[in-house]
Protein backbone atom coordinates (compact mmCIF):
# COMPACT_ATOMS: atom_id res chain seq x y z
CA UNK A 1 0.00 0.00 0.00
CA UNK A 2 1.27 3.46 -0.90
CA UNK A 3 1.99 6.01 1.81
CA UNK A 4 0.16 9.33 1.94
CA UNK A 5 3.42 10.93 0.76
CA UNK A 6 3.49 8.73 -2.37
CA UNK A 7 -0.20 9.33 -3.10
CA UNK A 8 0.25 13.11 -2.79
CA UNK A 9 3.43 13.13 -4.86
CA UNK A 10 1.65 11.21 -7.62
CA UNK A 11 -1.28 13.64 -7.53
CA UNK A 12 0.94 16.73 -7.73
CA UNK A 13 2.88 15.24 -10.65
CA UNK A 14 -0.34 14.39 -12.53
CA UNK A 15 -1.89 17.78 -11.77
CA UNK A 16 1.14 19.73 -12.97
CA UNK A 17 1.25 17.73 -16.21
CA UNK A 18 -2.49 18.04 -16.78
CA UNK A 19 -3.04 21.66 -15.76
CA UNK A 20 0.27 23.23 -16.72
CA UNK A 21 -0.81 26.83 -16.13
CA UNK A 22 -2.48 26.24 -12.75
CA UNK A 23 -0.47 26.51 -9.54
CA UNK A 24 -0.79 23.77 -6.93
CA UNK A 25 1.38 23.74 -3.83
CA UNK A 26 1.82 21.86 -0.58
CA UNK A 27 1.31 23.17 2.93
CA UNK A 28 3.98 21.35 4.99
CA UNK A 29 2.17 21.38 8.31
CA UNK A 30 2.24 17.69 9.21
CA UNK A 31 4.85 15.09 9.95
CA UNK A 32 7.09 14.14 12.83
CA UNK A 33 9.14 16.99 14.27
CA UNK A 34 11.20 17.72 17.33
CA UNK A 35 9.44 19.84 19.98
CA UNK A 36 11.78 22.76 19.17
CA UNK A 37 10.96 22.62 15.44
CA UNK A 38 7.24 22.28 16.17
CA UNK A 39 7.41 25.34 18.44
CA UNK A 40 9.23 27.41 15.80
CA UNK A 41 6.74 26.44 13.09
CA UNK A 42 3.77 27.22 15.35
CA UNK A 43 5.29 30.64 16.08
CA UNK A 44 5.65 31.18 12.33
CA UNK A 45 1.95 30.53 11.80
CA UNK A 46 1.56 26.80 11.15
CA UNK A 47 -1.98 25.74 12.12
CA UNK A 48 -3.15 22.21 12.86
CA UNK A 49 -5.68 20.82 10.40
CA UNK A 50 -4.79 22.92 7.34
CA UNK A 51 -5.24 20.73 4.23
CA UNK A 52 -2.17 19.39 2.44
CA UNK A 53 -2.53 21.16 -0.91
CA UNK A 54 -3.91 24.42 -2.25
CA UNK A 55 -4.93 25.49 -5.77
CA UNK A 56 -5.30 29.29 -5.53
CA UNK A 57 -6.86 29.88 -8.96
CA UNK A 58 -9.61 27.39 -8.15
CA UNK A 59 -9.97 28.42 -4.49
CA UNK A 60 -9.60 24.74 -3.65
CA UNK A 61 -7.94 22.96 -0.75
CA UNK A 62 -7.13 19.22 -0.85
CA UNK A 63 -6.62 16.99 2.16
CA UNK A 64 -4.83 13.79 1.14
CA UNK A 65 -5.07 10.48 2.95
CA UNK A 66 -3.82 7.01 2.14
CA UNK A 67 -6.19 4.80 0.19
CA UNK A 68 -6.68 2.58 3.24
CA UNK A 69 -6.13 3.38 6.88
CA UNK A 70 -5.80 7.16 6.69
CA UNK A 71 -8.10 9.08 9.01
CA UNK A 72 -8.74 12.73 9.75
CA UNK A 73 -7.58 14.28 13.00
CA UNK A 74 -10.10 16.33 15.00
CA UNK A 75 -8.57 19.52 13.55
CA UNK A 76 -8.77 18.11 10.01
CA UNK A 77 -12.47 17.39 10.58
CA UNK A 78 -13.17 20.99 11.63
CA UNK A 79 -11.00 22.88 9.12
CA UNK A 80 -13.12 22.03 6.01
CA UNK A 81 -16.18 23.50 7.75
CA UNK A 82 -14.28 26.72 8.41
CA UNK A 83 -12.84 26.93 4.89
CA UNK A 84 -16.18 26.14 3.21
CA UNK A 85 -17.74 28.87 5.33
CA UNK A 86 -15.29 31.24 3.60
CA UNK A 87 -16.49 29.88 0.22
CA UNK A 88 -13.44 27.72 -0.53
CA UNK A 89 -13.85 24.28 -2.02
CA UNK A 90 -12.35 21.47 0.07
CA UNK A 91 -11.66 17.99 -1.29
CA UNK A 92 -10.89 15.13 1.08
CA UNK A 93 -9.28 12.37 -0.95
CA UNK A 94 -8.41 8.76 -0.19
CA UNK A 95 -5.39 8.36 -2.44
CA UNK A 96 -4.34 9.59 -5.85
CA UNK A 97 -7.16 8.06 -7.90
CA UNK A 98 -9.86 9.49 -5.63
CA UNK A 99 -8.22 12.94 -5.67
CA UNK A 100 -7.84 12.84 -9.46
CA UNK A 101 -11.52 11.92 -9.89
CA UNK A 102 -12.68 14.68 -7.53
CA UNK A 103 -10.51 17.26 -9.34
CA UNK A 104 -11.87 16.20 -12.73
CA UNK A 105 -15.46 16.43 -11.42
CA UNK A 106 -14.72 19.87 -10.00
CA UNK A 107 -13.36 21.06 -13.36
CA UNK A 108 -16.44 19.67 -15.16
CA UNK A 109 -18.72 21.66 -12.82
CA UNK A 110 -16.81 24.90 -13.40
CA UNK A 111 -16.53 24.63 -17.18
Amino acid sequence: MKSEHCEQRELVQWFRQTYKDVLIFAIPSGGARSPATAGRLKAEGVVKGIPDLFIPAWETWIEMKRTKGGSLSPEQNLMPLHLRGLFYKVLIAKGFEDAKQQIEELRDEVE
